[in-house]
Order: structure tokens, then sequence, then C-alpha cells
């Protein structure tokens, strides 16, 4: 359930039961900004981000703020469920092939294809020649669609509550993504600047008004970047179906869950227009289904929305970070990190102690993250980790 602070004159919702000092210091930030609309949200996997927290909802009056989003515009999960019982691939020889399988189609981390990946795998609709970024960006996009990237992006083979197996996949809009984020970030520091804006440039929160150049073309590169995620996520999900279908040719794929949980978008709250940013946190109108993930080695759930409006129809993303990457490696035991995987039958890659930046004791408790927010999201299927591939 939600508690309330008022912060100056701003009122903010909190799912959570304490957060970090880092990340209230930027709620304090954006409750100062002139043009928040009605009240700011913050998730139970709230953690601090760039000029604003992850786990965060920012309703504006017309105007867009970059960093609000975000620079892996667009990132967000796939699930499908297959007719395979689960027991199959916890066969050690037949899961081992399959991931094999899965690497040697996908590249992971900075890596991008060789080769450049067909038209059709990208969004369609848009003029290109509109969009300056996303132009310059085009020939390398053809290589990057269809790649993982790194950080807390991840491929799992997963198990429901009945033993079918689930695949899951979560991934953005690569490096398309950081170069839009970036470059109209710059340019919402050099708007304000320009027309004196009392919003302090500290705070790393510029933005762009509505009915100017940099708002219209910033608002059309993010819808491409979230639009060329999903595409994304879509072609690593078809190549995983492929070697899966490979192995087992009886195989059968329901229709894909696909949510993005870093975007801005216009909706209609408490009777007025306004632009949502959701930095971390899935959209949760009644009925809308979603995906929460948990960090490596736990449980993710998928979630029907129950559209609760002081949540502007929101929830959290996943689990959220409980420590930073870098205390995480200095200070994660590497050895009790991968008994904790080895236990639980889980295929992973924990090999070194930078790998421990991933490591699920970096991460808040999905469970409790579930249960701070039991009036935002109902529980439809619970997925546990067979395997997963990290970027």
């Amino acid at each position: 359930m939600e508690k309330v602070e008022k912060i100056g004159t701003t009122v903010v919702k909190m799912w959570l039961t304490d957060i970090e000092e880092n990340a209230y210091n930027q709620v304090v930030n954006l409750a100062s900004l002139p043009f928040v609309y009605h009240h700011i949200a913050l998730m139970p996997d709230c953690h601090a981000g760039m000029g604003m927290p992850i786990g965060g909802v920012l309703p504006t009056k017309d105007v867009v703020i970059p960093n609000a989003v975000g620079v892996d515009i667009g990132c967000g999960m796939r699930a499908v469920k297959t007719n395979v019982r689960a027991e199959i691939i916890e066969e050690d020889f037949l899961r081992k092939i399959i991931m094999r399988g899965i690497r040697e189609r996908i590249p992971l981390g900075l890596d991008h294809h060789e080769e450049m990946q067909d038209e059709k795998y990208l969004p369609s609709g848009f003029n290109i020649d509109r969009l300056p970024v996303v132009k310059r960006q085009y020939v390398s996009i053809h290589r990057q669609v269809g790649t993982l990237g790194g950080g807390n992006h991840f491929i799992e083979l997963q198990k429901d509550e009945d033993g079918w197996l689930w695949i899951m996949i979560h991934s953005g809009s690569r490096n398309l993504g950081k170069q839009v984020g970036n470059h109209y970030n710059e340019r919402a520091k050099w708007f304000n600047e320009l027309y004196y804006s009392k919003v302090d440039s500290e705070l790393q929160l510029p933005f762009l008004p509505l009915k100017t150049p940099e708002f219209k073309n910033y608002w059309d590169e993010m819808t491409y970047c979230v639009a060329f995620a999903k595409c994304n996520r879509s072609l690593m999900m078809e190549r995983i179906e492929e070697v899966i279908f490979d192995a087992l040719p009886d195989v059968e794929f329901e229709e894909a869950i696909d949510i993005a949980h870093n975007y801005a978008a216009w909706e209609n709250h408490f009777g007025h227009n306004c632009i949502v940013h959701r930095k971390g946190a899935v959209r949760a109108r009644e009925g809308e289904i979603g995906i929460i993930p948990g960090s490596m080695g736990t449980s993710s759930y998928i979630v029907e929305g129950l559209g609760n409006s002081d949540s502007f129809m929101s929830s959290s993303h996943g689990a959220g970070r409980a420590m930073s990457r870098t205390q995480a490696i200095n200070t994660l035991n590497l050895q009790d990190e991968i008994k904790k995987m080895d236990d639980k039958g889980i295929v992973h890659g924990l090999r070194n102690q930078r790998d421990l930046d991933e490591a699920a004791s970096a991460y808040k408790d999905i469970d409790k993250v579930l249960a701070l927010e039991a009036d935002l999201v109902k529980i439809k299927t619970k997925l546990v980790p067979i395997a997963v591939i990290k970027g």
C-alpha cells in the first residue's frame, strides 16, 4: 500500500518501506520542478538513477524530460509460453544444446551481428529522413537489432507452476537509445540555458517544452526507439524459438507478451492530459498483462494490472537494486553466489568477481516488492529460472 509525503508543494506517493538517500534526494529534485502534474509516484523497486530514480513515475504538464526516460529507451520484457514440459529441458544434455544455440545466434554484451540484418526486422512507418539521430545510426542498427546488450539484460528459460517451459527476454534499444537519449539531453540543456530556465542544471533534469521543434524531434525519435526495442526483443525471441524447434520439433509457442518500462506517453489522469514518464515502471491499466522479472536466480511474474489511479496505473518493473554495481562487486562473495545458483540447479554464467554486479544478492527481494504493490497488480503466473544468460 502507498504512503504519502509532501515535499514542498508536491505530493509524493510511495509503494515502499524505505528509500536510499541518493534516490530520495532525486525525488526532492523532482518535487521542485514547476511543471509536475498532480503528484509523483514511486514503485517498490525504486533506486537512484540518472537525474530521476529508476522505479519512478513522473507526470508533467507540457514538457518532456529525456533523463526521466533514460538512455535505454523502450527497454522492456518479452515472454513466451511453450507446450513443452520443463523437465525435458532440465536434462543437462538438451539444456546445454539449447543454451549453446542461443549464444551462437544472439550476440551478447557489446557485440553486434557481423552481418546486417534484414530491413523487415526494423520498425516500419517512420520517415527516417526526419529522425536525425536514427538516420546517423541507421546502418549500425541493422547489426544491433536482435542483440541482447549488457548490464541487467538477460535471456532466461523458466518453468511455471504447472511445469510448462517459458522463454523470457529483458532488453532495450541498444546503442541507438543511448545516442538519442544523450543527444536530446544535451539539446535540453542548451534550450534551458538559452531561455534562462529556473530549473537548476545540477538536477540533471533539463526539459523540452511542448510546441518547440526540440520537443517534436525528441518525441519522434523516442517513439522510434520504443518500436526498435520491441523489434529487437522480437527478433531475439524468433531466433530462440528456432533453436528450441531444432531440438524439439513438436514445440509450439503461444503469443508473446511484450511490455516496455522506459518511455514517456500522453495519457489522461485525474481528468487532464499529461505526459507520463515511466523510468523503470510498467503500465498497469485494469486487466493489462505485464511482466515483472526477479533478479538472477529468483522468480519472475506475469501480472495483471489493477488500474490504480494513484500510481498513474503503473507498477514496478523488477526487483530493483539493493546495492550499486561497485558495492556488489566489492562486497559479495563469488563462491556463495555461485552456490546459490548451483543449489537451485540453474545453468548460469557467474565466473568471476566482476559478474557479481548482477548477482541476486545485489537486488531487492522480488516477493517483498510484489507484496508492497498488491493494490497495483495481481499475480497470474509465477516463473522460476532453469537457465540464464546475462549480457
